[in-house]
């Protein structure tokens, strides 16, 4: 009787080492697949955010030839010509500059658009990046100084319209000259 009690005490505890033996495997083979999972992630989601700050700068400078589009139509449509234009600012800040004459597009990103320090123009945009840390500003800028005499709500000064997920509704319209020979454009947001 011992001889067959302890054959079965053998045979069981082969049964449990099987038993712990695969639930060590599993353990194992997850926390693998988890290292791996992260050390992809880990390389891949700078490189995904690049491609997505790429386009979204992409996406300004459109925006901004838009915007110049818009205000060279105004300027050439004499006293009284208005226009409309709907923005969405997904990333960054749009500046509408009238003591400075300008319209001015920040954006912070980890995808460096040009060569730091060096301007670049693009569709009559003055393009920049500047280094910060770990991440690039990317100015776009469309000076108008020498042509046209920009306002914001018919004042000369500054708004800053920020990222949103909401759009914004931008209406140019020509005011006529000043007694500079220069064209009142005012840029307003609704």
């Amino acid at each position: 009787m011992k001889f067959y009690l302890c054959k079965n005490i053998d045979k069981l505890r082969r049964v449990y080492n099987k038993k712990a033996q695969v639930w060590i495997e599993t353990v194992l083979y997850t926390l693998i697949a988890f290292v791996i999972i992260s050390l992809v992630l880990a390389y891949a989601k700078p490189e995904i955010e690049k491609f997505q700050d790429k386009a979204v700068i992409k996406q300004s400078i459109k925006i901004m030839s838009d915007l110049d589009s818009k205000v060279s139509e105004v300027n050439k449509g004499g006293e009284g010509n208005k226009r409309m234009l709907e923005l969405v600012i997904k990333k960054g800040v749009l500046r509408l500059d009238g003591g400075n004459e300008s319209i001015l597009f920040e954006i912070e990103s980890s995808y460096p658009y040009t060569e730091p320090g060096e301007k670049y123009f693009e569709q009559g945009i003055e393009i920049t990046t500047e280094e910060r840390g770990g991440k690039n500003k990317i100015s776009l800028l469309k000076n108008y100084s020498g042509l046209l005499n920009l306002t914001y709500s018919g004042e000369e000064e500054s708004k800053v319209l920020y990222q949103s997920s909401g759009i914004y509704k931008i209406y140019i319209e020509n005011k006529g000259e000043d007694g500079l020979a220069k064209t009142i454009v005012e840029i307003g947001a609704i």
